[in-house]
């Protein structure tokens, strides 16, 4: 059975945002209370650069989530990528009855399946493939432990499709960033697109398996543009931070 931290959970509303913690004054998640289908944090709209990245309408049909937090990515997948199932592990039972009560996490058990398990033993048992998975896991403390060990990203690396894509929060101030990127790249033998960290510490990368994805910015920011059109997502300055990555690689794929 697994065992759910013992750390408290707690909102906080301020300026019409509602705020998820675990116990510290870390933010775990926010949701703008008139917009509850927007991504509020910056990170979570980055990660969402992923449907730039695989730009056909169709994909991902499978999604798996590592944490849950305050279901941003679920409902946005919910509402704009209406053909996908999106399976979500967390390992704290006490989450997703927030993100229901608080959070506007739909009921439906068809599109949104909720595993309450550790995913660093879910990931290495499961048999499952998956279009995308979206690992954004950290403790109350902001640590994001095993789930930034190579065995983990090479578990997550054997879980995607022929057109698989992970995409991960890794907290650039953190003191294990380094050594999470250099994990993640030899899990994936250096298939990789690691973004620079924004105000707020968040670093976004990007690892590929099976069908290489073209680096082209000039097609890639024509696709957030449609993106921003369909969904109402704001890019801010993610897409310069994208180029930026783009600019620094020698390979214009990965």
């Amino acid at each position: 059975m697994t065992k759910a931290p013992i750390h408290s959970i707690e909102t906080s509303d301020e300026a019409g945002v509602r705020y998820l913690h675990f116990g510290s004054e870390w933010v775990q998640g926010a949701m703008r209370i008139a917009r509850p289908w927007a991504l509020e944090l910056e990170y979570t709209r980055e990660l969402m650069l992923a449907l730039a990245l695989r730009p056909d309408a169709d994909w991902p049909k499978q999604v798996l989530q590592i944490g849950l937090g305050a279901a941003s990515v679920t409902k946005f997948l919910y509402r704009h990528r209406p053909q996908c199932v999106q399976t979500i592990v967390e390992i704290n039972p006490l989450v997703p009855r927030v993100g229901h009560q608080l959070f506007k996490l739909p009921h439906d058990e068809d599109r949104i399946k909720i595993e309450i398990a550790d995913g660093i033993a879910w990931m290495a048992e499961s048999k499952k493939r998956f279009d995308l998975i979206v690992v954004d896991g950290y403790d109350h403390n902001a640590r994001f432990g095993g789930l930034g060990n190579e065995s983990f990203y090479r578990d997550c690396r054997a879980r995607l499709s022929k057109q698989g894509l992970l995409a991960l929060n890794l907290f650039g101030r953190s003191r294990g960033y380094a050594k999470q990127t250099t994990n993640l790249e030899n899990a994936f033998s250096g298939r990789i697109l690691a973004l620079p960290a924004n105000d707020e510490g968040n670093a976004i990368a990007f690892a590929a398996a099976g069908e290489a994805i073209l680096l082209e910015m000039v097609a890639l920011k024509e696709e957030c543009d449609r993106l921003a059109r369909e969904t109402g997502i704001g890019w801010g300055e993610s897409t310069t931070r994208l180029a930026r990555a783009i600019s620094i690689r020698s390979q214009k794929s990965f």
